[in-house]
């Protein structure tokens, strides 16, 4: 789905930004367009279909990618939606595992936690490990709302997440061209705080803490704020150089991580308040 767009200041560029499920149709798609208006540039960001929605109402994009339709608070802010395509929601066992036929009220109480054997449902005697989309998917936020999962859902990567994203910041900040090191300064004030934020929500899940778990959640707009920062900072380095654009596309990566972090700790630290109250916190 497309979601509603703003006049960009570039009249030779449009860009979208959001949902990774569209890759390949964006991919083929931008394609054509290129191929059909000579001379205008087409860029595609995969930063989930959240992040694609956020950047349209923040003027960051042309053209918002998601793969849910808008709610309807994003709708009375201006966004309108337009249907690209159908896709659907699979849930896959391992091959070896007998059980063929999961209701959705079945599929709550697994997602949840309160049946976290095989055995309960008739299988063998093993843990049932889940595994879903990142934190911000689109599709995630699908399955969620179907299910009436949402933000209960104990996905056992959303650690693993955590390990992936702190690999790619690595995998970028090796490369960093120094000569722009005075953007750094926000970038370790951003990361500072992630940090801390993912202590919190880890030892708020050990100890079962409420108040940590309260405590990490806050951190969650800090790092919100400091991507805005990042990406205004930016967006004045490319403006007195324009050669920065890798460099920029870089930070702005390393930001983005930094932000996905954020947003599997908050799911912890959800995770944690609920188990405790038996409520989702707001």
């Amino acid at each position: 789905m497309l979601t509603g767009c703003f006049k960009s200041e570039n009249t030779n560029t449009v860009s979208t930004d959001g949902s990774t499920s569209m890759e390949k149709v964006i991919g083929i798609l931008g394609e054509v367009f290129t191929e059909n208006n000579k001379g205008v540039n087409f860029t595609y960001n995969p930063t989930g279909s959240g992040t694609g929605i956020s950047s349209v109402l923040e003027n960051r994009c042309d053209i918002g990618l998601s793969s849910r339709n808008l709610k309807q608070s994003e709708i009375e802010k201006g966004l309108t939606e337009t249907i690209l395509a159908y896709d659907g929601i699979a849930i896959i066992v391992n091959k070896e595992n007998p059980i063929s036929n999961l209701q959705l009220e079945t599929l709550e109480k697994i997602f949840t936690g309160v049946i976290t054997n095989w055995k309960e449902l008739g299988g063998s005697d093993s843990e049932i490990v889940l595994i879903g989309r990142e934190a911000g998917s689109g599709t995630r936020d699908g399955f969620e709302s179907i299910t009436k999962t949402s933000g209960k859902c104990k996905y056992r990567q959303e650690l693993t997440s955590i390990g992936n994203q702190v690999e790619n910041i690595v995998g970028l900040a090796t490369n960093l061209d120094s000569t722009y090191s005075e953007n750094y300064l926000s970038i370790g004030r951003m990361a500072e705080s992630t940090i801390r934020m993912v202590k919190l929500s880890i030892q708020a899940f050990v100890k079962k803490d409420l108040e940590m778990a309260k405590e990490a959640k806050l951190y969650d707009d800090i790092i919100d704020e400091f991507f805005c920062l990042i990406k205004n900072d930016l967006i004045s380095i490319i403006h007195q150089n324009p050669d920065s654009g890798e460099y920029a596309i870089d930070v702005l990566m390393i930001a983005k991580y930094f932000e996905r972090i954020g947003d599997h700790a908050t799911n912890i630290a959800e995770w944690v308040e609920f188990s405790i109250t038996g409520m989702h916190g707001e």
